[in-house]
């Protein structure tokens, strides 16, 4: 058994508008009530409330003259906040997210259906009072629908994510085939070595493109004042904006990924610490804008899909101080230093590409030492030097643009 998402723009109408800022209202209040109540019961009792000990108070709540309204609301969207709220609270004890925080109605909005939902021509049919919505359906839809959730973005969209189930299961992951290394920078967003050349991908760097388009949309969106119907439409406008340019982000990240996932059979990229990264302020602005993660999980998942393997290596592993002729490590090379010659045999390195090749000669020890020694059927000479094993990861379906990037830049 296998899952997919696809995500799919709606186009309600203005009734339907309605009853989904009425059931966004409910499903925050309830998160908020909830989280409230857990906090209160922990610091009385030093215990939780569970789902079901979470979904026994609605009942009450329903009948209450105050909080009646809330029968209004699909009963099934309230217990998936409850769901969404017991396992943010196991994330967090476990180590995978932080501690729930209340919502806010400034922010995104969504709900979910949990089961009840259908595809009808160019339209989803939802449950309770919503009925069918108009969709553009970019994908079929063809398998078990399981979960639907509807977002409103703060441009003023809507979407739905419908994950989706199918009995097959994704292709046996295989690693006889190209195998590539890729590096990820600023200067350059991509170099990679195939084993052949080394191929350079630019950095667009979006942000700095409409930097002055938002910055003119911010300062009209500050002078409004706070509160007022043309502080919320000068808001939307500043989110417009942004949404522009994540979308223009993740078609380029779209396009490369499939470009690199189509030529390869297995693709090697370092662990890196973005979160850590951006601590640094100089930086920061510069590495939130490239999207490394988000590529990573593009390659994941699409690698997945067709039977291939993404490795990535230790974060901590020398690439770019490593000499990929010798293997000789030097001590320090700053940032600004692009080019560098080895003391040992004298050979001269562009930075980025030495480090892709080394992180693609990682990537084969790696596997070669798990056991699949399919990759390094070229009789490549490999480092004996320990690595972590190799991690798959996996990420939903979004949109995704059939066309490829530009010809890559050829540098040796």
């Amino acid at each position: 058994m296998r899952r997919q998402a696809v995500k799919v723009r709606l186009y309600p109408t203005d009734k339907q508008v309605q009853v989904l800022a009425q059931h966004f209202g409910c499903a925050r209040w309830w998160w908020n009530y909830g989280l409230n109540k857990c906090i209160e019961t922990y610091q009385a009792t030093g215990k939780g409330l569970s789902q079901s000990g979470l979904n026994s108070l609605l009942p009450a709540l329903k009948k209450d003259q105050q909080t009646q309204w809330l029968g209004e609301c699909y009963s099934q969207v309230l217990q998936s906040v409850s769901l969404n709220l017991s396992r943010a609270y196991q994330n967090f004890f476990e180590g995978r997210g932080k501690y729930p925080r209340f919502k806010s109605i400034h922010h995104r909005q969504s709900i979910q259906y949990p089961q009840k939902v259908e595809q009808i021509n160019d339209c989803l049919k939802f449950p309770g009072k919503l009925g069918v919505v108009k969709a553009k359906i970019h994908r079929p839809v063809d398998g078990t629908i399981k979960t639907v959730t509807v977002s409103k973005c703060p441009s003023g969209k809507y979407y739905a994510s419908v994950l989706m189930e199918y009995s097959v299961d994704y292709p046996t992951s295989k690693t006889d085939g190209q195998v590539i290394g890729i590096d990820l920078g600023i200067v350059d967003f991509a170099v990679t070595y195939d084993g052949k050349k080394i191929s350079k991908y630019p950095n667009p760097k979006h942000l700095a493109k409409y930097e002055k388009k938002l910055a003119k949309k911010q300062r009209i969106a500050a002078r409004k004042v706070k509160g007022s119907n043309r502080r919320r439409k000068a808001t939307k406008i500043v989110a417009k904006v942004y949404e522009q340019i994540s979308n223009v982000r993740q078609d380029y990240l779209h396009k490369l990924s499939r470009l690199i996932v189509d030529n390869n059979q297995v693709v090697v990229v370092e662990n890196l610490n973005v979160k850590g990264m951006v601590r640094n302020h100089k930086l920061a602005k510069a590495i939130s804008d490239t999207g490394w993660g988000t590529f990573t999980n593009f390659l994941a998942y699409k690698l997945e899909k067709e039977g291939k393997v993404l490795v990535e290596i230790n974060r901590w592993f020398p690439s770019s101080k490593l000499c990929s002729h010798c293997h000789y490590q030097i001590n320090e090379l700053p940032l600004d230093i692009r080019t560098w010659v080895c003391p040992n045999c004298g050979t001269h390195h562009h930075r980025d590409g030495n480090a892709a090749t080394n992180i693609r000669a990682e990537g084969i020890r790696m596997l070669s030492s798990s056991g699949t020694g399919e990759a390094n059927a070229n009789g490549e000479e490999v480092r004996p030097i320990r690595g972590r094993k190799p991690k798959m990861r996996h990420s939903s379906v979004k949109l995704e643009a059939n066309t490829v990037p530009g010809t890559p830049v050829q540098c040796g």
